[in-house]
Order: structure tokens, then C-alpha cells, then sequence
């Protein structure tokens, strides 16, 4: 059973967080409760709810117990799309090898920030889908995609492209037909904790999160036409334990791993 979502307004409303509001309770299926000068832990603990914020620009979004919320930006996609239009290269756009027309899916999408460079790679004849588990994380991520105010291109064309799923993984896998993307990548949340990252404590506490298994890489494999890319803490055993080429980097805290059909 889903766990209770309610939507707020920040602490003085105006007429733009007002439309919010309505299109989370519309799109959400959720109800709407008037802030009252109440903080957001104390909502949360009086509906027993996670709570979503409807602030003047952005939404904003307190699972049950977090501090700190969950909100779209564009992130490390800004700064690694600069650079690989320059010409520069980056490693996960390595490890996919993506060309244009490439259609590319995206099994954790998180945050966005992969399927922004691939969509930037596969170009328009191509296609980015990202699945997210989590309907609340989807629906902001989605609204951030198509709304966020950026007059940075090529980042708000990858952004308004991509097309935002909210299913698991493995349950959207089991539906395509073999050879049906030609790279299927794979970002599980990592096991072990990078504490450089703190931007992503946010998403860490939002998303629902889904270990590796070995039905969810034969599904890849199986729908991948050219690779399967795995994304994981240098630590991690899921490399050897499935059969991935690991392309060891020294100075990362992450690798990528590689099935070739």
C-alpha cells in the first residue's frame, strides 16, 4: 500500500504556488492541506505523511524523517554538458558509446543528470526514457525537466526530451521487446556511501532505492541491443558477481561496467 503524500504551500503563498498545488493534487492523486504556519517535520508528524512543498518556482519534497528536501536541478549536467560540447570527453558517455539516433534507457534516473548528457549525445533522431520508482520523485524530477528556467542550450533541449517513466525497473524491462534500446544503463544507489557527495543525501533519502539482482541484469541484457553499462562504487562486487567489464579508474570513487551483446 502507498504511504500517505500530502501537498503544501510554502509559508506565504502566492498565486504561482497556488497553481502548483493543484497540479500535484491532479497529477499526484493527493490532497491538498493549508500550512497553517506549521513547519513541515510537524505536518509530516501530524498526518504521518511525506510532505510536498509548492514554493514559488520549484517543488520541494520532505519524505517522512528528512531534513533536508529533494527538489530538481540540473547539477553536474550543467558544468559535464559544457565540457562535452567542447569536445572533452566524459566517462559515462564513454562507457554507453552512444551515437545519434541511439535510443537509451535509463533504469535509475534519480536527479536526471545521466539521460541529460545522453540525450545530448543521442541527439533528436534518438530517444531517452528514465524510469524512477518513486511517483514523487518522478513528478518533480519530470516538472523540473519541462519547466526549469535555464537559458543554457544545448541543457534545456536535453532536458524537455527525455521521457519520464514512473515504474520499476524490472516490471518495465519484462514489458519491451528484445533488442529494444540500444543501451540500457544501470545506476543503482550505491552500497557503500561517497561522503563527497552530499548533494545526493537528498535523493538518498527520497527515492526508493532497489539492490542489483541477476533477474534485473538478464532483463537488460536482454532488451539492450549493443551494451548493458553498469555505474557502482569502486568497492563493489556487482562487476564481478555479473559479468561486467569493469574499466577501473584510480582517482574515482565509482567505476562503470560494461556488457557487450
Amino acid at each position: 500500500m502507498r504511504e500517505l503524500t500530502i501537498v503544501t504551500t510554502a509559508g506565504r503563498p502566492d498565486e504561482k504556488s497556488e497553481q502548483l498545488v493543484q497540479s500535484a493534487c491532479h497529477e499526484l492523486g493527493i490532497r491538498f492541506e493549508p500550512r497553517k504556519k506549521r513547519s513541515v517535520s510537524k505536518m509530516a508528524s501530524e498526518y504521518d505523511a511525506h510532505i510536498i512543498v509548492a514554493g514559488k518556482n520549484r517543488y520541494e519534497y520532505y519524505p517522512k524523517g528528512a531534513v533536508v528536501p529533494f527538489f530538481f536541478h540540473p547539477n553536474s549536467a550543467a558544468f559535464r554538458l559544457k565540457r562535452v560540447a567542447r569536445g572533452e570527453g566524459d566517462p559515462m558517455l564513454q562507457a554507453c558509446d552512444l551515437q545519434k539516433g541511439d535510443w537509451f534507457l535509463d533504469c535509475t534516473l534519480g536527479i536526471g543528470s545521466d539521460s541529460m548528457l545522453a540525450s545530448f549525445s543521442v541527439g533528436e533522431t534518438g530517444r531517452v526514457v528514465g524510469l524512477e520508482a518513486n511517483p514523487n520523485v518522478a513528478f518533480i524530477v519530470l516538472h523540473g525537466m519541462k519547466t526549469y528556467d535555464t537559458t543554457e542550450l544545448p541543457l534545456t533541449e536535453c532536458m524537455r526530451t527525455i521521457d519520464v517513466v514512473t515504474m520499476k525497473a524490472v516490471d518495465y524491462l519484462k514489458r519491451q521487446p528484445d533488442n529494444s534500446f540500444d543501451v540500457v544503463y544501470l545506476d543503482p544507489m550505491f552500497e557503500e556511501v561517497i561522503e563527497e557527495s552530499n548533494n545526493f543525501e537528498a535523493l538518498r533519502s527520497a527515492g526508493d532505492h532497489y539492490s542489483l539482482t541477476e533477474e534485473w541484469v538478464n532483463e537488460a541484457v536482454r532488451v539492450a541491443k549493443k551494451r548493458v553499462v553498469l555505474k557502482a562504487h569502486y568497492k563493489s562486487e556487482w562487476f564481478q558477481r555479473f559479468n561486467f567489464i569493469r574499466d577501473i579508474r584510480l582517482s574515482a570513487k565509482f567505476h562503470y561496467g560494461v556488457i557487450e551483446i
